[in-house]
């Protein structure tokens, strides 16, 4: 006796946006990544077959991080060092994408100098073909002030430029649409604000195939329960018809999970918690793929065998069973 499963029908659908410009676009990507599209929620695979699949980022800096784990300098080496080694390191590790954070200070240091991020910017994109996003340090006069020569220097690449908040915003969305690039907008974890500012990006004029929306998350154990309930919200909401939560979602389990003092600590702890690398890397790990399954298009990581686990993880959700 057969069963039939019950299917959800939905009038709305997430946006497609494509990351990278290849020459044949004006830009020198080996390729590009485009994430959204979707008709259902995520691997719903008997409602409507996943547009794409959900993209995996690889975080590396300008400089060498002051605040990063042992465990992650030590899997980079020297890599982190060099904005450019650590790029093609992080493309062999197979990251579909690069996110390049600008530190808030030189190693000398003084705040850091556009010309530095624009030289940092410049080194990734030559050695790597890989589509790039640039995050500056999260103060909003510092930001403007390294994005926007940054995009101008970088114009026709379709980079993503962040992060595009509401004290910022007008700066970062015109020079992204003077320069052909995208942004990615961020919110506290709440539905309404993730609506009003996408709403303030788009009365500017930015096309909505060039807009990200970050809700932000927290790790697991550490209000990833809330994060998950705003995505998975702000993902009915778009399919039930909602233009201004419409647009695809990245994140950044990485930065949480590596705060937590699961991953954080690895001294005077619980004999109970086990090995410190092996518990970090699943605590990001966890914290990724959990977001993956509440609507994530893009999740930000930093440790490759993270990667390589929720890339697995990816892959077994991609599989549509065989139906008897």
């Amino acid at each position: 006796m057969s069963v039939e499963i019950p299917k959800d029908t939905w009038s709305g659908s997430v946006r497609t946006v494509t990351l990278g410009a290849t020459a044949a676009a004006g830009g020198t990507r080996s390729h590009t990544v485009t994430v959204g599209g979707h008709k259902a929620l995520p691997f719903m695979h008997f409602e409507q077959p996943m547009a794409h699949r959900p993209a995996i980022a690889l975080e590396i800096r300008d400089r060498r991080p002051d605040d990063w784990s042992p465990l992650l300098l030590e899997v980079w080496g020297d890599a982190v060092d060099d904005p450019a080694s650590w790029a093609i390191a992080a493309e062999k590790a197979g990251a579909d994408l690069l996110v390049l954070s600008l530190s808030l200070t030189g190693l000398n240091g003084h705040p850091t100098t556009p010309e530095a991020a624009v030289a940092a910017a410049k080194a990734v994109l030559k050695t790597s073909g890989l589509p790039l996003l640039v995050f500056a340090p999260g103060q909003a006069d510092l930001d403007n002030q390294l994005l926007v020569p940054v995009a101008e220097a970088t114009k026709g690449e379709r980079l993503v430029l962040g992060i595009c908040e509401d004290k910022n915003y007008r700066t970062i969305v015109a020079t992204a649409m003077a320069n052909g690039h995208l942004i990615s907008t961020r919110t506290p974890m709440d539905v309404n604000l993730a609506k009003q500012l996408n709403i303030l990006v788009r009365d500017m004029g930015i096309p909505p195939d060039r807009v990200l929306m970050d809700p932000t998350t927290g790790a697991l154990g550490y209000g990833i329960e809330y994060g998950y309930s705003v995505m998975e919200r702000l993902r009915l909401a778009a399919l039930q018809g909602d233009g201004n939560t419409q647009s695809p979602m990245i994140v950044t389990p990485g930065t949480e999970a590596w705060k937590a003092k699961e991953a954080k600590v690895g001294q005077d702890v619980p004999a109970a918690w086990g090995d410190w690398r092996e518990r970090a890397i699943t605590w990001e790990t966890l914290t990724a793929v959990a977001l993956i399954e509440s609507g994530a298009d893009i999740v930000v990581l930093r440790h490759p065998e993270s990667l390589r686990r929720v890339r697995v993880a990816i892959d077994d959700l991609m599989t549509v069973p065989e139906t008897v």
